[in-house]
């Protein structure tokens, strides 16, 4: 597999993992979508909000444009959580095309982009890549503990299945 069909492989599971999360969350009361569970980012709320910094407003402007937008990581970008769940879903669905079009020599190469301090950064492109993705499905594990500490259904988000799902040519 290269590099390529490897990414591309996570960019879809990323989407996948994304949306059955959602999926669950949206059947959790309010008050349990944003009560302090102890999550980093204090709630389910809060935890999906850095998903949509770090992953979307940060990381992809960076690979996709090579700059780095001003936005604090605990920020809360969206307030309403219908509105929340659709960026996240939209911006998830981005990643693979996005992929799809790197040509090979990319993943060789640096991923290069100024800070919001205007420090010229220049970070190994697929290593930092597979930080992204590793990074949501961190908090996606903490979400779904969550979930399971309030009682309520946690989905099957599991990497494993996903690909032999895949490998079976069906859809997970």
């Amino acid at each position: 597999m290269n590099p390529t069909q490897h990414f591309g492989l996570l960019a879809r599971y990323n989407a996948w993992a994304t949306d059955r999360l959602l999926g669950a969350v949206a059947a959790v009361p309010d008050a349990d979508y944003r009560r302090d569970v102890g999550l980093f980012f204090g709630s389910i709320h809060g935890t999906l909000n850095h998903l949509l910094v770090g992953e979307h407003l940060l990381w992809f402007v960076r690979f996709a444009e090579g700059r780095s937008p001003s936005v604090a990581l605990d920020a809360e970008v969206e307030t309403d959580r219908q509105r929340l769940a659709q960026r996240l879903r939209d911006g998830a669905a981005r990643w693979a095309p996005l992929v799809a079009a790197w040509p090979d020599e990319r993943w060789e190469g640096p991923l290069a982009y100024t800070t919001t301090r205007g420090e010229a950064l220049c970070l190994p492109w697929a290593a930092t890549l597979a930080h992204v993705f590793n990074h949501s499905t961190h908090h996606r594990g903490q979400i779904t503990a969550a979930l399971t500490a309030l009682g309520h259904a946690c989905p099957v988000i599991d990497l494993v299945y996903f690909i032999r799902a895949e490998q079976a040519g069906g859809t997970p």
